[in-house]
This record gives C-alpha cells, sequence and structure tokens, in this order.
C-alpha cells in the first residue's frame, strides 16, 4: 500500500487534503492505512463505501478552505445515517497537506514504520527502521494532539474476520496487536457490544459479512453456538476461496460438520480448504491463550 506515497511526490500545484482510515470496526469497505488525496475537483485512490466516501470528500474539501497543517478526526457508523448496512464504524483523518512537510517521502521504504505524531496545528511525520506498530480503535476517545500513530511502509493488512467474542476470541485478539492484520470482530450476544472491538449482528447480517469478505481474507470461527458456526462454515465454502477459513472444535464436531457440509452439497476441493480444527498441528494444550498464540501463528503462515 504505498501508492499513496507515490501520490504524495507528485502533488498537483493546487491544495491537497488527505484522508486516511485510522481503524475500523466489524465490516468496513476498507482496512485502516488505506488513504485518498482529495482536491477540490478531484480525488486519488478510494476509500470505499459509497456515502462514506462522499462525507469524506465533503470533509476534505471544507478542510481545504482552512490554514495548511488543519486537520480533524471524524468518526463514522455505517448505519443508516449513511444508508448502509454494513453495521461498522470507520474513523478518518482528515489533513490539509502541508507541501513542505513531506522531507519524509525520501525515507519511505517497505519494510520501515511510519511515524505519525498529531501536533498542534499541524502533522508531522517521521520514518524509522524499527518502531512497534501502534493499534487503532474505532470506538472510544479519539486521537488527540500528541497522539502517535505507528504503521508499516508499504504492507498491506490481511482483513481478518473473527467471529465469537469468547474466552479464546478475546485471548486472540489481545495476542494479534501490532500484526499484519485488521481485525473484524463480530458476536450474536448484545452483551458482548461492551467489548471494544466486537460489533454485534444477528446471524443474517454476519453470513452476509462472509459472503463480502475480500479474497485476501482470513476467517476464524469460533462462536458460542455450534448451528452459527455450521452456517459460517457453510457460507464460506460456498462463496469464492477465501486465503483461510478456520474452524475451531473437537474431532466429533468437525467430523459431523464435514459429513453434513457434504450432504448440503460442498464439493470436496471446497470442503479442502478448511482449516479444522484451526491453530497449528501439535499445539494441545486448550487454555485459551494457548489456543490463541497458536491460531495468530497460523494466521501468520498465510501466503499471498
Amino acid at each position: 500500500m504505498t501508492q499513496w506515497i507515490d501520490w504524495l511526490g507528485r502533488l498537483p500545484d493546487e491544495p491537497c487534503a488527505l484522508v486516511t482510515i485510522l481503524a475500523t470496526e466489524g465490516s468496513a469497505p476498507r482496512a485502516a492505512g488505506t488513504r485518498m488525496v482529495a482536491t477540490a475537483g478531484g480525488q486519488f485512490g478510494t476509500i470505499g463505501g459509497g456515502q462514506l466516501e462522499y462525507r469524506a470528500l465533503e470533509q476534505a474539501r471544507a478542510v481545504l478552505s482552512l490554514p495548511v497543517g488543519t486537520w480533524r478526526v471524524q468518526d463514522y457508523p455505517l448505519g443508516p445515517l449513511l444508508a448502509q448496512c454494513c453495521g461498522g464504524r470507520v474513523r478518518l483523518l482528515i489533513e490539509h497537506l502541508d507541501p513542505g512537510g513531506l522531507d519524509w517521502l525520501q525515507d519511505a521504504e517497505p519494510g520501515h514504520m511510519l511515524v505519525t505524531t498529531l501536533g498542534q496545528s499541524r502533522i508531522e511525520r517521521a520514518v524509522f527502521r524499527q518502531e512497534t506498530a501502534t493499534h487503532q480503535s474505532a470506538r472510544g476517545e479519539r486521537p488527540d494532539i500528541g497522539a502517535r500513530i505507528v504503521e508499516p511502509v508499504g504492507q498491506r493488512l490481511r482483513p481478518f474476520y473473527l467471529f465469537g467474542a469468547g474466552h479464546v476470541g478475546q485471548a486472540i485478539v489481545r495476542h494479534m496487536i501490532g500484526l499484519p492484520l485488521q481485525l473484524a470482530w463480530f458476536d450474536t450476544r448484545p452483551e458482548m457490544a461492551a467489548i471494544d472491538g466486537v460489533t454485534v449482528m444477528q446471524e443474517t447480517e454476519i453470513l452476509h459479512c462472509v459472503a463480502e469478505a475480500p479474497a485476501d481474507a482470513a476467517l476464524a470461527i469460533l462462536t458460542h453456538d455450534h448451528p452459527l458456526d455450521y452456517s459460517l462454515t457453510l457460507a464460506a465454502m460456498r462463496r469464492s476461496p477465501l486465503s483461510f477459513v478456520g474452524l475451531i472444535g473437537s474431532s466429533t464436531k468437525i467430523a459431523r460438520f464435514r459429513s453434513k457440509l457434504l450432504a448440503d452439497g460442498v464439493r470436496e476441493d471446497a470442503l479442502a480448504r478448511l482449516t479444522a480444527p484451526i491453530g497449528i498441528p501439535g499445539v494441545t494444550g486448550k487454555e485459551p491463550d494457548v489456543i490463541a498464540i497458536s491460531v495468530v501463528a497460523q494466521l501468520l503462515q498465510i501466503e499471498g
């Protein structure tokens, strides 16, 4: 994802605004780190989402009427307000670009880390060889003056759809901070909405998220409900191939699921794409953190 850096290296000779997705929650059209550049009459790139992008462009062009360096953070629930049914949230950083503050571009190489610091009247950026990536949330307090955002240069985060917010799901999220994974976390239980990052949806809505997941997404299915696990697995097997589909469960549960999937018309070649049980083979511990570390390590092995 270095295309936006190339855009900054050849900005048009007119005021420009940079729109950055700082964080997402639930189902969102693009991942954190996605950017677009806006001018008074045009744009480079897209953050997707129809009405979301339309509103973002409105805000970007409004910022262009303010002094160079002006920035703001905006939150957008992807619901009825934007005539969308994704059910997620997106947090955007919108800034009036300062052409004189782009010296860092000469150091922006894949493998390095970009550090963005929100200042009083402008945003400072610098590139370092070694920094630890920060995790941004689309919920809660917005980043303010002094906030520091660290991200890889040129590395696309793999979308990771996690179904289930129980003990194992929470452990997975704890252990994936700083890794090249973009979390979309779902559960059907209303009480799970209190957990930061969890989007609570009805089953039909969650199944729609499976259908709409990008091809490079990884899915982990570990809900509290076996019928829901099966519905999610069936939906994943029936769509075009995903990078990874993992299912938690005992050998008995998995054997029953495989038999039922075949009976429901899933082909053998599609079923071969199912990783069940989830996690690296040979890791036998049942504690949530043991399972979580095994799953996260397995996700990091995905190719492509």
